[in-house]
């Protein structure tokens, strides 16, 4: 069945790894094996070969910046002072996608538009042996810091952004992760903007107030590409999460949550000196199934699997060794009476039919 991936921080690795996502997962760590790599970012799940194998046809790409107070070391330059330093930094992060699809064109397309949509899935759904499925990459911007102005969302839509966080940590538009607050007034202008342009909604990092304030207020698509479920993290006090209540609420707004299969995300408090085999995909399956409970249906969950985003195999459930470890996620969807039907819209039909129905024609 084919994957959709609605959060993949690509460029990120690209541009502080020189990461080549056209090799294979196994040949970036061996090129990297003696490096001091697999101790900022762990050991890669991710490469063309990987995505051809589990049947990832589609990617969310992330463009993703960190302010400044979150610099994870002297050799992280994926970061930024103010706005314009951000927006120099998403633009390079953009210009990367672009550059990947321009060395690998046989490998990878850029996903703007509804055609460009079919035209990639009509490879990767032919029952003839192609050769070259390119896999589709949708560009997402995660934290709007790099939008200087509501007025720029003209060039940024242009230039192939069509889903958009506004926070990662708490920017000038709302609080953020470990960081609280409302929607501010910026927040409001640029979410005003946002809708004007067709822009989809991403409240994966927002925290809860300023995302009640936007399902109340935005006109547009939300989602929430990578975010598991509140309730079956006992004990967090994280506003990282979703509470049941925020994902009914998405679930009203026609919403879907991609579920992240990062142990930290999966058991509260689990270090990597737990041992990777205390974490396994019936976490994951617990996720999904949750939030397929709270919908009475599968229509509004898929994944979202944040792989490579600052933590590789390392910390992923044991049955995990690349990507293609997560079509796993099927026969245990099966075991517990889920439909071929309900299995394929969490896969990735679910994030198909959002695409289908969001992005321009």
């Amino acid at each position: 069945m084919i994957i959709v991936d609605a959060h993949q921080d690509l460029a990120w690795n690209i541009l502080t790894f020189d990461r080549n996502y056209a090799r294979s997962a196994a040949e970036t760590r061996e090129l990297e094996l003696g490096t001091d790599i697999s101790t900022k970012n762990d050991d890669t799940l991710l490469g063309w070969p990987d995505f051809q194998k589990g049947q990832v046809a589609l990617i969310f790409a992330t463009l993703f910046v960190a302010p400044i107070k979150a610099k994870l070391g002297e050799w992280d330059a994926q970061h930024y002072e103010d706005a314009n330093e951000a927006n120099v930094r998403y633009n390079a992060q953009l210009d990367a996608y672009y550059r990947l699809v321009d060395d690998n064109p046989d490998k990878f397309q850029l996903v703007l538009d509804q055609p460009t949509l079919q035209e990639v899935l009509s490879k990767w759904k032919s029952e003839d042996i192609v050769a070259d499925r390119p896999v589709g990459l949708i560009p997402l911007m995660e934290g709007a810091e790099g939008v200087r102005a509501p007025g720029e969302l003209e060039e940024w839509w242009g230039r192939g952004v069509r889903i958009i966080g506004p926070a990662w940590t708490g920017t000038r538009f709302c609080g953020g992760t470990r960081e609280p607050g409302p929607l501010t007034s910026e927040g409001y202008a640029l979410l005003e903007a946002m809708a004007s342009f067709g822009f989809s909604l991403d409240i994966s990092h927002m925290d809860e107030k300023a995302v009640f304030q936007s399902l109340d207020s935005y006109e547009g698509r939300i989602i929430a590409s990578h975010a598991n479920a509140k309730s079956l993290l006992k004990g967090t006090q994280s506003n990282r999460f979703l509470s049941d209540e925020v994902i009914a609420n998405l679930i009203e707004r026609n919403g879907i949550i991609g579920v992240v299969p990062f142990n930290r995300f999966l058991i509260n408090g689990w270090q990597p000196s737990d041992g990777r085999h205390v974490v396994t995909l019936q976490h994951v399956i617990a996720h999904i199934d949750h939030i397929c409970q709270i919908a009475g249906d599968a229509k509004h969950v898929g994944i979202g699997s944040d792989f490579d985003g600052g933590f590789g195999v390392q910390q992923t459930p044991a049955e995990i060794d690349t990507i293609a470890d997560l079509q796993k996620l099927g026969p245990l969807l099966a075991e517990k009476g889920y439909t071929q039907a309900d299995i394929a819209a969490v896969l990735g039909r679910n994030w198909i039919d959002f695409l289908a129905e969001t992005l321009p024609e």
